[in-house]
């Protein structure tokens, strides 16, 4: 390339100090997890060193496309990319300008016999006596997420958009979008490098099962939002349930839960759990009696059920229930999937853990499977080492899917909100309905606890039409906006007829024990326009 065209084709690079976006915190031996806060002096060294320290480079456009094959294969990661590129802007001698290839290549070359490194996979870390914000092998940030973040977003909807993202993460990019890290594992350049790995003085997920960089970032925000500690996700919201009872209660111990619950966590209750030894004690989600009784007469490991339930949305007493428990030395864990981070504060409220099936509200397209646990570091350590025995590793691809949903969290919760209070309104004054179930009328059972512990009362709907099974099925079918499907909390509105949907297999008699009646419906409200929705329920109601 002539001198006289370098400018032409390679603007010069311009930088900029920015604190907000120096490097994230490096993390102490043996820590799994990254801190989001600024300030490595490990990192600003290595930049340092090629005189960038506290230095942003805005590359000229497709800067990329112009490195040569090798100079790519060198600069996998954005972090060396800057290194490299600001070497060679550096290096300009004033008689003339080199090919951008070669300059590159020239300078890659040279980093392979250079004693400055930039990791992609990991960063240098401190002995862990000197760094007392980690332990049980994973960092959490500093302080918790409440304090984190409240200084400059002061609503859920601003954390949900930004937590784990805005104030720094473990990959090193300009992006305003979190990468997704597809990787089974990661390396290790030489032997002394795994040998400080294994004797906790650096710090690397190691293998792709305990741990990937964009699932960190879906993590954090789930952390914020619940004011927890730390966070895991898995697979699926059932892979949490299975993994969380079995980590948390020990063989032969004792759990309570209740009658209103998902049939497959029920399932797993009461015929793989009694395989450990493990016994149950089932009580109406409001018999706070049976619960003390429970709580009397065994030696109770763990209260584990939903509010609101599923499909009845029933609340439980959460302070009251924790209070009680804690008084006895038992754990408190709340399925809070049909209420949500937004709608209901379980950890504020008093429980030790909140589980999600981040596949419904906080994913929120129906197009994801997850699974969160949210609670102390020190209970969620424990989950998480059974969960790398385990496997049932969330794919990152997913996790970019759930820190996509979460960005629209509010907004779809706020339309949610509304439309399923309105039409639960509308449906108990229709003459073709017996019965409605929602927290936010003042008919059901626990409406004033409700309104009590819960901002928002969710967007599904349950309620009993006035026919049979087949009745019930020709008013679904009539239907022409939801789509008939398991699952709940997505833009797209679903409804299905618990009886055919999930208790088919059971007889008519066996599905009352539950309190399934044929003409039970569940009616996930989606983001559609509420005049679409109502409509489109009132003229399924007058085919009946």
């Amino acid at each position: 390339m002539a001198a006289s065209n370098c400018a032409r084709a390679f603007p010069s690079f311009k930088c900029r100090t920015d604190p907000d976006f120096s490097a994230p915190e490096i993390p102490s031996a043996g820590c799994h997890r990254f801190s989001g806060k600024s300030g490595s002096t490990c990192f600003r060294g290595t930049l340092a060193a090629h005189g960038l320290s506290s230095l942003i480079l805005k590359f000229p456009p497709n800067f990329v496309r112009q490195l040569s094959i090798k100079a790519r294969r060198n600069c996998s990661n954005i972090g060396v990319a800057q290194v490299v590129a600001a070497s060679w802007s550096n290096n300009q001698t004033s008689s003339g300008c080199t090919p951008a290839g070669k300059a590159v290549d020239a300078v890659a070359a040279a980093a392979t016999t250079s004693p400055v490194e930039v990791e992609t996979g990991y960063k240098e870390v401190v002995p862990a006596a000197e760094d007392a914000l980690c332990n049980n092998d994973n960092v959490k940030l500093n302080g918790s997420p409440s304090c984190e973040y409240a200084s400059f977003l002061n609503s859920d909807g601003s954390v949900a958009i930004h937590a784990g993202e805005r104030l720094g993460r473990g990959i090193v990019t300009d992006a305003i979008t979190t990468p997704v890290v597809n990787t089974s594992a990661y390396f290790f350049k030489k032997t002394a490098d795994l040998i400080d790995f294994k004797e906790k003085r650096r710090a690397s997920f190691e293998y792709g099962r305990y741990g990937n960089y964009t699932t960190i970032v879906a993590e954090e925000k789930i952390s914020a939002l619940e004011g927890a500690e730390s966070t895991i996700l898995m697979a699926s919201g059932m892979c949490a349930s299975t993994v969380l009872l079995m980590a948390l209660v020990p063989a032969g111990g004792h759990l309570v839960t209740t009658t209103d619950c998902y049939r497959k966590t029920r399932i797993f209750i009461e015929t793989v759990l009694p395989k450990m030894g493990i016994t149950a004690s089932v009580i109406d989600p409001a018999d706070i009696r049976g619960l003390e009784s429970a709580l009397d007469k065994n030696n109770v490991t763990l209260f584990f059920t939903e509010s609101p339930t599923n499909p009845f949305l029933r609340c439980v007493d959460i302070e009251l229930v924790s209070k009680l428990c804690h008084d006895k030395g038992a754990l408190v864990c709340i399925d809070g999937t049909f209420a949500t981070p937004l709608n209901q504060k379980v950890l504020a409220l008093g429980a030790d853990i909140v589980l999600h099936s981040a596949t419904k509200y906080i994913g929120g397209h129906n197009d994801v499977l997850a699974g969160s646990i949210s609670g102390p570091e020190k209970l969620i350590s424990i989950i998480r080492n059974l969960h790398h025995v385990l496997g049932g590793a969330l794919n990152p691809n997913a996790a970019y899917l759930i820190i996509r949903g979460m960005k629209t969290l509010h907004l779809r919760i706020q339309q949610q909100n509304s439309t399923a209070q309105r039409m639960a309104e509308i449906l108990e004054a229709h003459p073709k309905i017996r019965h409605v179930y929602y927290p936010g009328l003042a008919s059901h059972p626990e409406y004033d606890l409700a309104k009590r512990q819960m901002k928002g009362f969710g967007g599904v709907v349950s309620f009993e039409v006035d026919g049979d099974l087949l009745t019930t099925a020709k008013f679904i079918d009539a239907l022409r906006i939801p789509y008939i499907a398991p699952s709940f909390g997505g833009c797209e509105s679903i409804v299905d007829q618990p009886a055919i949907m999930s208790y088919w297999d059971l007889s008519l008699s066996d599905r009352a024990k539950y309190g399934i009646m044929d003409n039970l419906v569940r009616f996930s409200f989606g983001v559609e326009d509420f005049e679409d929705l109502k409509n489109d329920v009132l003229q399924a109601l007058e085919t009946i």
